[in-house]
């Protein structure tokens, strides 16, 4: 990856047309997915073309970091989310100063945003069901019942007459709306997942571009493998002997609700949503704190507390319920999670888990933060309680101690915290 300086210049150009939906598009449906900070960067970039909407003036990145009030870093981590998922174009010509060129493209139209099988599954796990359907609700067409009338528009040439004269045939540099979508890198060749499929079932010339992208999507969302997708994809050749996408979306779907209860693909490998995060930049300890839990999964979490090894399915069960029945973020349950282990001598208990579920919910917690801060309430609550009814009192997580919210960790125990994090996501 290249380094970006401060004094790296760049020009925005903009590849498309920009229309107010756009920004409904890109605030209601790829905010939710790629963060706030992310979005932000399309539209300042968007507002330093030239009053045409055309090009932009050359500025260095020193410009782009004071008028958004990010360092560098942040800048191009959101500029790599808006790459990845098809809003950005990036060029660099290698110099003693670097010179970039930023192209930006429209967002996709809500309809194929939806018919998407990773974006609306992304937007699903992030939104939470009842908040998806509504934003789904949002982009439905209104429906008008036209029984009984007639269609009585008008054809052009019941209009206008012929006119003889030679047209300009040179519109290829004409402005109009391009889109580049975005790209998923494929776990397997789709070549070796058909190829030993008999070609008197499966006509191998009717395999289109799109088949081999839906199978790359669908593989991605359920996690499949290449004798998972084999047999999906043998279920789903119709009569035609052709690759059904419409039955391919459907056999995927059933045979992951038959190998998973019903359930979507499994939320517990996701982590905290990018809007509902903590402002990085803060280096005292109970900040790093909640970095951890915010951009740790439940799963790698539990396996964490579980000495490396594979949590159990009933634990597994419990985090699942608390994501999909309780509609908890993954950064919520972490905590959740890591308060009842502490206080039940690392016994996860679904019952006590459920209760502060239940509380945590009707108390409209989304944040680690304000996790942790309820989770605090509680302990000092029981601990009272239990002074009372002179107990013992459970052990305390570390997080609830006072001295560490201003206290600058060092830079072994940052040092040790980033290579924890690494070891988890499988990167040492």
């Amino acid at each position: 990856m290249l380094n970006v300086l401060p004094a790296d210049t760049y020009v925005v150009v903009n590849k498309t047309i920009f229309n107010n939906n756009d920004r409904r598009i890109l605030t209601m449906l790829y905010q939710p997915i790629i963060g706030s900070t992310a979005i932000n960067l399309y539209f300042t970039l968007w507002s330093f073309l030239d009053k045409n909407e055309i090009k932009s003036l050359e500025w260095n990145h020193h410009h782009l970091m004071v008028n958004m009030g990010l360092k560098l870093e942040y800048i191009i981590e959101a500029r790599e989310k808006l790459e990845g998922i098809g809003l950005l174009k990036t060029f660099v010509k290698k110099d003693n100063v670097n010179k970039y060129v930023y192209e930006l493209y429209s967002p996709i139209s809500g309809y194929d945003f939806f018919s998407n099988p990773i974006l609306s599954v992304a937007l699903y796990n992030n939104l939470g069901k009842q908040e998806y359907e509504k934003t789904k609700t949002f982009f439905k067409n209104t429906r008008i019942v036209l029984n009984g009338y007639e269609d009585i528009t008008c054809k052009f040439n019941d209009i206008f007459e012929s006119s003889v004269g030679v047209a300009d045939t040179d519109y290829e540099d004409i402005r109009k709306e391009n889109k580049i979508g975005f790209y998923v890198e494929p776990k397997f060749s789709f070549d070796d997942v058909v190829s030993v499929i008999p070609e008197e079932m499966l006509n191998f010339r009717g395999i289109t571009k799109d088949v081999k992208s839906l199978v790359y999507n669908l593989s991605f969302i359920y996690n499949f493998d290449e004798d998972e997708m084999r047999d999906i994809i043998r279920n789903s050749i119709n009569e035609k002997h052709n690759i059904d996408k419409e039955l391919l979306r459907t056999n995927s779907r059933n045979y992951y609700s038959f190998e998973h209860a019903g359930k979507l693909p499994s939320l517990i490998y996701r982590n905290q949503p990018e809007y509902l995060r903590k402002p990085v930049g803060d280096t005292s300890i109970k900040a790093k704190a909640i970095y951890y839990f915010e951009t740790i999964s439940p799963y790698d979490f539990l396996y964490y507390k579980n000495n490396n090894t594979e949590p159990s399915v009933g634990e597994l069960k419990i985090i699942e319920s608390l994501m999909v029945d309780f509609n908890m973020n993954p950064g919520v349950v972490n905590v959740l999670v890591d308060y009842v282990l502490r206080i039940k001598d690392n016994k996860l208990s679904k019952s006590l888990a459920q209760s502060i579920a239940s509380q945590w919910v009707r108390s409209k917690v989304e944040t680690v933060e304000q996790a942790m801060k309820l989770a605090e309430k509680e302990y000092k609550s029981k601990k009272t309680n239990n002074t009372k009814k002179k107990t013992n009192v459970e052990v305390v997580p570390d997080w609830f101690d006072k001295k560490i919210e201003q206290a600058n960790a060092s830079l072994e125990e940052q040092e040790n915290f980033m290579n924890k994090l690494k070891e988890l996501r499988g990167e040492l």
